[in-house]
């Protein structure tokens, strides 16, 4: 995991954006824990309070759940929270794409032919 000290984004949403990644790409398989959160701050040479935060950060997104005693484990992607974080994740997306396009001159049927050749090529 790669933290970035200078990069004006605080370490816990770092963590907590590779584990989002790593979790919506599979990387981390539904069912399986993330590290415990002493271990991960030993690894990353963060304080507990740091990675405590990214975790319930991941929680409160319904990626994860806390278990008693063991840690955090990976919730389904089919749960509504995880629907949601996709949702959000394409909002973002779609909501640049639009700026970069009026900023490049582009109409929105442009836009539109170009998000549907992307989508045809990606079937």
């Amino acid at each position: 995991m790669k933290l970035l000290q200078t990069s004006g984004v605080p370490i816990y949403k770092q963590i907590a954006a590779q584990f989002r990644d790593d979790i919506m790409e599979e990387r981390i398989e539904e069912g399986q824990y993330l590290p415990s959160i002493r271990s991960l701050a030993n690894d990353l040479k963060v304080s507990v309070i740091t990675t405590m935060k990214a975790y319930e950060e991941l929680e409160q997104e319904g990626l994860v759940t806390a278990v008693q005693g063991k840690g955090f484990v990976v919730n389904s992607r089919t749960s509504e929270m995880v629907m949601e974080q996709y949702r959000r994740d394409i909002e973002d997306s779609v909501t640049k794409a639009v700026k970069t396009s009026k900023l490049a001159g582009l109409s929105k049927s442009e836009l539109t032919d170009t998000v549907d050749l992307l989508w045809s090529e990606n079937e």
